[in-house]
């Protein structure tokens, strides 16, 4: 929730208007969905305290990838109109209790 609140706090500051968060649907849970510049925008937020085991944004495998892409088809599918979309990550690395943010844009595609 913490590295979430600091993920709305960057996003805003860049223009990004968010109009939901921790959508869920039977295929999974999305963490941030906002609108940017006319594109409706997925975004996953990653944290870590520590890099031992990789970046936050390296956690976005492909089986994480293939869930978000599930969750965000469906929720196309209930606008019933053609929108643009893409994903987005913020991965956020806590090291001396500052976070390091990384806006990833365009992460992967539909």
């Amino acid at each position: 929730k913490e590295a979430e609140e600091i993920a709305m706090h960057y996003l805003k500051k860049r223009g990004y208007k968010v109009i939901e968060r921790n959508l869920k649907n039977t295929f999974g849970e999305v963490d941030i969905i906002a609108l940017h510049k006319g594109t409706l925008v997925f975004i996953e937020v990653k944290t870590r305290r520590t890099d031992e085991y990789g970046m936050p944004f390296e956690a976005v495998n492909h089986r994480k990838r293939e869930k978000l892409k599930k969750v965000a088809l469906m929720y196309l599918k209930k606008l019933k109109k053609e929108v643009a979309a893409r994903f987005d990550v913020v991965s956020i690395s806590i090291k001396d209790g500052k976070p390091g943010i990384e806006l990833i844009t365009d992460a992967f595609e539909l």
